[in-house]
């Protein structure tokens, strides 16, 4: 009896691909794997409930302290953006195809499948991982790539076969969801004249409707991450509250053009308060307790490090290399910032810490501390060189 494990979101192309599994790849067996990184507890339900109509066998894995402790809190220190947007889809990849391969040779299978497209770039985040470590073991199988499936030509296949999507022509969005982030794309999000329509938010209010009040929370960190958010320290409680708070005063409302994996651009819109609101603390902490040349360099390595999760090259080991640097810097990044939120922004108001590198008595213009008459000597070294180069070269 041939057994295959697909990665299983309760989304169209997934719900799609288990029936694709039995009548086009001739599978006896489809087994269906849910990883909860955070996902809303109702989705993941209906998940789960589709999920035993329409296939054989189920499982719900737990994963979101995981993903919080050893993927989140690892972006935090590493700045994690591209292209302006904090990665959030791209970072749960690697823990999904992961659990995707215990089930996998839990249950004795044969192959192992996703529901991604060939235009996306999960198909690389997750078939990195699944090639890697179970490659020789498991067939891997891609049936919307694979049969080069369009949305239309999904939603009348599960039509006809009355599997329940919660997608209509009407209303094609994708979307993905998990404790770091939300991701749409699709239907009118297509069109990049288009405004994003209001229906397709649901962590954020619109800033123009946010309170006309705004509101402060403390954050604090140690060795780079944070520890405690108003009064909360439990990592996954601290991003429910920051994404609740923060969204509900419009906080984290992205919408760009984005450089896929396979060179297509792409217009995506996202949703992640309590991504923006710790990166922008973070930020503000580190800028505040590490030297300009830590600064620097970090910043070219962070834009490294984000390219290769963006790519779905996790296990890549340059990962590795780069975090033993950031964990280096991050051992400097402790005090406590607070931000205020109002109308769409997350705005750094004061930073306090022990290890911090500014000198009041230094920088003030009150205090003699500092003698100015010792600048001189250097101000005149100051651009020597160019001053060379404009005698010799006219």
């Amino acid at each position: 009896m041939s057994r295959v494990v697909l990665a299983y979101s309760g989304g169209l192309d997934t719900s799609v691909c288990i029936e694709l599994l039995r009548e086009r790849y001739g599978y006896d067996e489809v087994i269906t794997v849910t990883a909860d990184v955070g996902q809303p507890e109702e989705e993941l339900r209906e998940a789960e409930e589709k999920a035993r109509k329409l296939a054989d066998e189920h499982f719900t894995v737990d994963c979101v302290d995981e993903f919080v402790r050893e993927y989140c809190w690892r972006a935090v220190k590493a700045n994690a953006t591209y292209e302006g947007y904090p990665l959030s889809t791209a970072l749960a990849r690697p823990l999904i195809a992961q659990k995707v391969l215990e089930v996998a040779r839990d249950v004795d299978a044969d192959a192992v499948a996703h529901g991604c497209t060939g235009k996306g770039n999960d198909q690389f985040r997750f078939e990195s991982y699944l090639r890697a470590h179970g490659g020789e073991e498991f067939e891997i199988v891609a049936p919307v790539r694979d049969l080069n499936l369009t949305r239309d030509e999904e939603i009348a296949y599960a039509e006809e076969r009355g599997i329940p999507v919660p997608v209509d022509v009407d209303s094609p969005y994708s979307v993905d969801e998990n404790l770091w982030g939300r991701s749409i794309e699709g239907g009118v999000l297509e069109d990049p004249s288009e405004e994003p329509p209001e229906e397709v938010f649901e962590w954020t209010v619109s800033p123009a409707e946010a309170p006309d009040e705004p509101e402060v929370v403390e954050i604090e960190f140690e060795d780079g991450v944070p520890v405690e958010v108003d009064g909360r320290d439990d990592p996954v409680e601290i991003v429910r509250y920051l994404n609740e708070t923060a969204g509900e005063h419009g906080v984290g409302r992205i919408d760009i053009i984005e450089d896929r994996v396979i060179g297509l651009k792409s217009r995506e819109v996202y949703e992640a308060p309590a991504a923006v609101t710790l990166l922008e603390a973070h930020r503000a902490l580190e800028a505040f307790t590490l030297t300009r040349r830590e600064l620097s360099l970090k910043a070219s390595l962070e834009e490294e490090w984000a390219r290769l999760v963006y790519d779905g090259l996790w296990f890549d080991p340059l990962r590795e290399h780069l975090e033993a640097f950031f964990d280096s810097t991050q051992r400097h990044v402790e005090g406590t910032v607070r931000v205020k939120l109002f109308k769409g922004s997350a705005t750094v108001i004061s930073r306090e810490s022990p290890r911090a590198l500014y000198e009041e008595e230094l920088i003030s213009y009150e205090e003699k501390q500092f003698d100015q008459r010792t600048a001189e000597g250097a101000v005149k070294l100051h651009g020597l060189q160019e001053r060379l180069a404009l005698r010799r070269r006219g």
